[in-house]
């Protein structure tokens, strides 16, 4: 019975292949994009679930009583092994790291790499295997280095180094030769050998080297160390929150101890949670997307199924007559429904294959190839392919199987097409499209906003490299000489080295106080560290006073519009000349201020920030290179000529500021691209909906059109028929979403201080696109049969 069911399907599908075709092209790209996004979301989903016992992982974080006060995803650097020492009853394990990029070298060959400077249960909290080496002892001594696999290929071109040295750098210019103990098998995207978008690790050094660096995870105040603790087994999070802050309060600064709450973020949904939450967001935003678009495929097939009933009156008779029951019919229109499914599912898993290179460049993440997805994820892709079958299919059946045998073989029973279900269906595909396409538009724009909004500085052809550290007097001066001689360049116009760029990194926080005030007024600042030449750069404005002439201006401050308003001053020029102290009473004389300016990302205010001139706490990072307009590539090659001199052994890896900003804005870049795909592939189902339901409204109104043709009508009043049946759907649809999308669109827009307004132009022209579509593909068919020779068209059946 069933075999003969599939036989009556797949004859039905080639005696009339047009419609069938149609259905299969909607379901196939419905399906397929569910099952893209679905492994996309899977893989996101599966970050640091890789960790040994994630479950009871935690990474310690801060809420600060200000936010500017410092980082949240640090903390300081004793707690985590402080409570592993005294609750042993509580935390099974540990383990902290400090982040940092230094040269390191083999031979010729120079590079900038993210170090993690760590303790030694880093392999054994976190199960990470070592292809070579010996795990218990890898990071027991100092000196000693664990590379990823990547890493000894890039090096020696080989994984199996152990015994290798590499050449590393402090920051004070020296070198010291690592052991290499083991070579990491490179782990699956976790969030402790890649926290950020600024750590990207794939070297694991030794707590005991650390001195080496100058760096300390032993002092209780400093707040920028990376900790994480594994609770025992039962243990809730809630058991620690006391013991923490009562380790602050006994070892910490009374700033730290009053301002600091340390709390724990579990591992297990930390990827998902961070940042407000956005990967999560993203991920909820793509995967109705998906459904969505599945849905619009599913309304295609279901409206499609019901128009077409009429060319099966006479059979639907003939088999009630033979003794075929209701039920019986039912299952055929079913299996019919389900041969459908299963064949748009085949080609979705074949569009799957050549499409997933394509949509990984939309979501800058590797979308997982067929055989990296687990047998978990295949049955339930099963189970949604058994789903949309059974739900495409069973209105269909139930509709088809309740005609009446007699008036079924005269004929004379149409299925109603103006039916409230079929007008709501379709006009759910009109709302769909119109609600992708008008939040790709907002989308579309803020990212646009991002690029051309005035940032407070000019980041056309500025490039940026990061410089190797000497963190003395004598480094600080040596470093500014080098940043002279690449100014006398002649493709360069400015040269300036600081400590910040501006990449959306956390600049840290100083307070800081106005003369005739204390400490317990101080105002949170940002805190800057740039030469005389930074401004110039950038192309910063000068608002009032100047900016920094050289190291004489040692002790003197720039501060910006912003650091004036939150000291109280009404005007910029009441600032010059006044005088503020840093934290230990240090004082400092502001002699300018600048236009304010985004050093951060628009999802945050532009903070009062304070410049301080490079030489006061010799402390720098990036050279910054002001390019003249023309020959870029010429400009490059001859600023890496110049750096092999000036800096020898040292690794010239550049970036351009709108590089920067594309990364700090990925997550955006990536929902635009993401969103601007899915509009496409829902006009496509638009448009195979609107073409398949006209083609069978004509095809049934073809005698109408030919009577119409003899009695004078024109194919202009022929055309409008056809249009007044759709149009007004589709404008009634697209109306419905404009609430709807200007609501997700407004809670979408709030998480940025800076953002574009809401408008009605893109519900605007979502609308007149939409419109302009149907009208287009309504009149094409409609004039098709409006000309072809009028005694042909009475002809017809």
């Amino acid at each position: 019975m069933i075999t003969n069911y599939i036989r009556i399907a797949w004859r039905n599908c080639t005696k009339n292949w047009f419609y069938p075709l149609l259905n299969l092209g909607g379901l196939s790209i419905g399906l397929a994009f569910t099952f893209l996004i679905g492994a996309f979301a899977w893989k996101e989903t599966r970050v640091n679930k890789n960790l040994a016992d994630y479950k009871n992982q935690y990474i310690i974080q801060s809420k600060w009583a200000n936010p500017d006060m410092g980082l949240d995803i640090t903390t300081v650097g004793p707690l985590a092994k402080a409570l592993k020492e005294q609750y042993p009853h509580l935390v099974a394990n540990y383990y902290r790291w400090d982040g940092v990029t230094t040269n390191v070298s083999k031979g010729d060959k120079v590079f900038r790499e993210g170090l993690q400077i760590g303790d030694s249960t880093f392999l054994t909290m976190f199960g990470f295997h070592l292809l070579y080496g010996d795990p218990s002892s890898a990071l027991e001594q100092p000196y000693t280095i664990l590379i990823r696999e990547d890493k000894a290929l890039k090096y020696f071109g080989k994984k199996d180094v152990v015994g290798q040295t590499l050449s590393l750098q402090s920051f004070t210019g020296t070198s010291h030769d690592f052991l290499i103990t083991g070579v990491l098998q490179a782990p699956n995207e976790n969030s402790v050998t890649f926290l950020n978008r600024e750590n990207d690790n794939g070297f694991f050094v030794s707590d005991a080297s650390i001195d080496f660096f100058g760096r300390n995870l032993e002092d209780w105040n400093n707040p920028y160390i990376v900790d994480y603790i594994q609770l025992r087994e039962g243990v809730s999070p809630e058991a620690l929150q006391k013991p923490m802050q009562q380790l602050l309060v006994k070892n910490a600064s009374a700033m730290i101890a009053n301002n600091m709450q340390p709390w724990l973020a579990p591992l297990q949904t930390y990827y998902l949670e961070k940042d407000n939450g956005s990967v999560k967001k993203m991920l909820y935003t793509i995967s109705f997307i998906a459904l969505f678009l599945l849905a619009m495929a599913l309304i295609n097939f279901i409206t499609l199924s019901i128009s077409r009933s009429s060319s099966r009156i006479r059979e639907i008779g003939i088999r009630k007559v033979m003794g075929g029951t209701r039920k019986q019919l039912i299952v055929q229109f079913l299996v019919e429904s389900f041969v459908m499914v299963l064949l748009s599912s085949v080609i979705a898993i074949f569009i799957y294959s050549l499409a997933r290179p394509f949509v990984s460049g939309i979501l800058l993440k590797p979308v997982p190839s067929l055989n990296e997805l687990p047998f978990s994820f295949g049955v339930a892709a099963l189970v949604l392919v058994l789903l949309v079958a059974f739900l495409a299919g069973i209105y269909p059946s139930l509709v088809l199987s309740a005609f009446k045998a007699v008036e079924s073989l005269k004929g004379k029973l149409q299925v109603k097409e103006k039916t409230y279900l079929r007008t709501g269906l379709l006009g759910f595909q009109f709302f769909t499209a119109s609600l992708v396409l008008a939040g790709t538009l907002v989308v579309t724009g803020q990212v646009a906003y991002f690029f051309t909004r005035d940032l407070g500085y000019d980041k056309t052809f500025v490039v940026t490299a990061q410089v190797p550290r000497d963190w003395t007097g004598a480094g600080a001066n040596h470093m500014q000489a080098i940043a002279r001689e690449f100014a006398s360049l002649p493709q360069v116009t400015h040269v300036s080295l600081s400590w910040q760029i501006p990449n959306g990194w956390d600049n840290g926080f100083l307070p800081v106080y106005k003369e005739g005030k204390d400490s317990t007024d101080a105002v949170n600042t940002e805190q800057m560290e740039a030469d005389e030449n930074y401004c110039a750069t950038y192309g910063i404005p000068i608002i009032t006073g100047r900016y920094f002439r050289d190291n004489r201006d040692t002790l003197n401050l720039v501060i910006n519009e912003s650091a004036v308003k939150a000291f109280g001053w009404k005007e910029p020029e009441e600032a010059i000349g006044k005088r503020v102290f840093f934290p230990g009473n240090f004082p400092m004389n502001i002699v300018g201020v600048v236009k304010d300016f985004h050093s951060a990302s628009m999802k945050d205010k532009i903070q009062p920030t304070v410049i301080s001139h490079v030489s006061l706490n010799k402390r720098y990072r990036f050279l910054s290179f002001k390019l003249r307009p023309g020959n870029v590539a010429g400009s490059i090659e001859a600023l890496r000529k110049k750096w092999s001199v000036l800096l020898p052994g040292s690794a010239f890896e550049y970036g351009f500021i709108d590089d920067t900003l594309a990364r700090l804005y990925q997550s955006e870049i990536r929902l635009k691209k993401a969103s601007q795909l899915a509009t496409i592939l829902a006009l496509v189902i638009v448009v195979l909906g609107v073409v398949g339901l006209v083609s069978l409204s004509v095809q049934k109104r073809t005698k109408e059109i030919g009577i119409r043709k003899v009695l004078g009508a024109t194919i202009p009043s022929i055309c409008y028929l056809f249009i007044k049946d759709f149009l007004p759907i589709m404008i009634f649809g697209s109306l419905l979403s404009i609430p709807v999308a200007w609501k997700i669109m407004q809670d979408w827009l709030n998480n940025y201080a800076y953002r574009v307004p809401i408008t009605l132009l893109p519900f605007i022209y979502s609308l007149m696109f939409l419109s302009l579509l149907s009208f287009v593909l309504i009149s094409l068919q409609a004039s098709r049969t409006a000309l072809a020779n009028p005694t042909k068209n009475l002809r017809t059946e």
